[in-house]
């Protein structure tokens, strides 16, 4: 049941009560910080924002789809509408606002150049199924974006399709298990290894393509344990699925052992490139051995994240596997650019298609926009930033919070656990709660999983000192008052945001799924 507040909006249910304000604002507003009603919850039912003149008809032709009750949404002004999201986006985090340091995620500034270019008629206005003659300089630009990828990766083919890092899983896998297929040993090959501290959707889509997902375990420096590895290679394995640079934030200093074993039992070795960003320009995976590669366009060349909008994951792939690639590619014939799609062309062994086109134009032109404005020596720099920013926090941190690695340096994310917590009574939730009154959104929480009571910190490249150092002192203020006892600063966390903390236990237990009138409300008679 929804409580009132002190103006008479209806409260989340499972809010904690707000009573930590002396003097509470009729309006609801804190300062510059409005507050807002859902929209349902809005005044103007009854009204429209615009005048619409008067139907010809009465709509009898619509039989029993005649609309017989109100719509459920309050007529807005355009200012109304404009106001209501732009106080709901004052309610949440954006890169535009502050450091964004989600480990594993990296959430980086996507600069706006690159905006500007997937907005020019060409790349913006285009259709999938224009004639290829119209669409040459789409297909050029394709054709570059695989260039740049095949080179930073040293590998020969890329299959640009895949609209995700998962996508992009699924994608190599697939092509893993057509390989296999080619010569034989499908039916034999039906297991996938993958480390303990690997993403989630590794596993998950090794599931899916029908393999049994064998666990590999790490050492306690936490990298793969390359004799566990060894033990549990054979006949009966399809692939190893690694993460380079890991998600502990470490590289992989076994990696060229790892490629030889696993390629000696006759299996695939499939890297999960998320962590790119890290290591581009300086490290070719396919000097590596690497068969098969997806390449977050977020994450290494700063296309947008997140939002549920359009992504792109790419997937590199070796000599091995680039015959198996999915269709469409593009290919320069010398007198243009076309699009091989068609089993019976160039594609005869293609494993299939992974999207009904080919992909999404305005990653791939944020993307190459990218590459194009760093060049060759910029995404050198974008790498060896990255990595400095992530040792600059881990250093400056490392000696109020425990670092979950603290030998050598890390990569692109610096890792703590919570072990500086014991005897505080306090939680990495609770220390991450009361990060959001300071103004920066929480790092990864208990992830990876291998690391107890984790907080995984990426800074990305893109933040300068000066926000590292406001970020850091931020953190070490409350790494200081969790260590004197200053519990009700964290249990109680966040006292400023629009919202308070959630009861998680409530909300686990008993969910709202759907939005109901308030009780009281008028808004149901309306």
């Amino acid at each position: 049941m929804s409580t009132m507040n002190t103006v008479g909006r209806p409260t989340a249910p499972n809010a904690l009560p707000d009573n930590d304000y002396k003097h509470p604002t009729l309006t609801g507003a804190r300062g510059l910080l409005q507050d807002e009603h859902l929209i349902f919850e809005g005044e103007g039912w009854g009204k429209t924002g615009v005048d619409l003149p008067e139907p010809a008809t009465d709509g009898s032709d619509l039989g029993d789809l005649v609309r017989k009750d109100p719509i459920g949404l309050p007529g807005l002004s355009e200012p109304e509408a404009m106001r209501h999201y732009v106080r709901l986006s004052q309610k949440n985090h954006a890169i535009d606002l502050a450091i964004y340091p989600l480990g594993s995620c990296t959430m980086k500034h996507n600069p706006r150049l690159n905006e500007k270019m997937a907005r020019l008629p060409g790349f913006s206005d285009i259709h999938p199924l224009q004639p290829q003659s119209t669409v040459q300089g789409a297909l050029e630009l394709m054709d570059n974006l695989a260039h740049w990828l095949t080179t930073l990766t040293g590998m020969p083919a890329v299959a640009l399709s895949p609209k995700a890092g998962a996508h992009g899983e699924l994608c190599g896998l697939m092509a893993i298990r057509a390989a296999h297929e080619a010569k034989g040993e499908h039916e034999q090959r039906r297991k996938v290894l993958v480390p303990t501290s690997a993403h989630g959707t590794n596993p998950a889509t090794a599931a899916f393509v029908g393999y049994s997902v064998v666990e590999v375990a790490q050492t306690d420096d936490g990298r793969v344990d390359v004799a566990d590895l060894a033990s549990k290679l054979g006949p009966d394995v399809a692939a190893i699925m690694v993460t380079n640079p890991n998600t502990c934030g470490l590289f992989e200093r076994d990696i060229l052992e790892i490629s030889r074993l696993t390629h000696e039992a006759g299996a695939y070795f499939y890297c999960d490139g998320a962590n790119f960003n890290a290591i581009v320009g300086r490290v070719r995976p396919g000097d590596l051995g690497v068969d098969a590669m997806h390449i977050n366009l977020h994450k290494t060349f700063s296309t947008p994240h997140g939002g549920g909008g359009p992504g792109a994951g790419p997937v590199v792939l070796s000599e091995a596997l680039a015959p198996f690639a999915p269709a469409p590619w593009v290919v320069n014939t010398g007198e243009g650019y076309k699009l091989v799609e068609r089993e019976e062309d160039e594609a005869a062994q293609a494993f299939g298609r992974l999207c009904a086109f080919q992909g999404q134009m305005g990653m791939y032109v944020r993307a190459l926009s990218y590459m194009m404005s760093h060049g060759s020596d910029g995404l050198r720099q974008v790498a060896e930033d990255a990595v400095l920013n992530a040792n600059y926090i881990k250093a400056r941190l490392s000696d109020l919070m425990s670092a979950a690695f603290p030998e050598g340096p890390c990569m692109h994310e610096a890792l703590f656990d919570d072990e500086w917590l014991k005897g505080t009574d306090i939680t990495t939730l609770d220390f991450a709660k009361a990060m959001i009154d300071e103004g920066f959104h929480p790092m990864t929480m208990y992830f990876p999983l291998v690391v107890h009571g984790a907080m995984l910190i990426e800074p990305t490249e893109t933040e300068s000192k000066q926000e590292l150092d406001r970020f850091i002192n931020a953190m070490r203020l409350l790494a200081e008052a969790a260590k004197a006892g200053d519990v009700d600063r964290f249990k109680g966390a966040p006292f400023h945001a629009p919202l308070r903390r959630l009861d998680e236990t409530r909300a686990a237990r008993s969910p709202r799924l759907r939005w109901s009138a308030p009780e009281g409300s008028n808004i149901a008679a309306e």
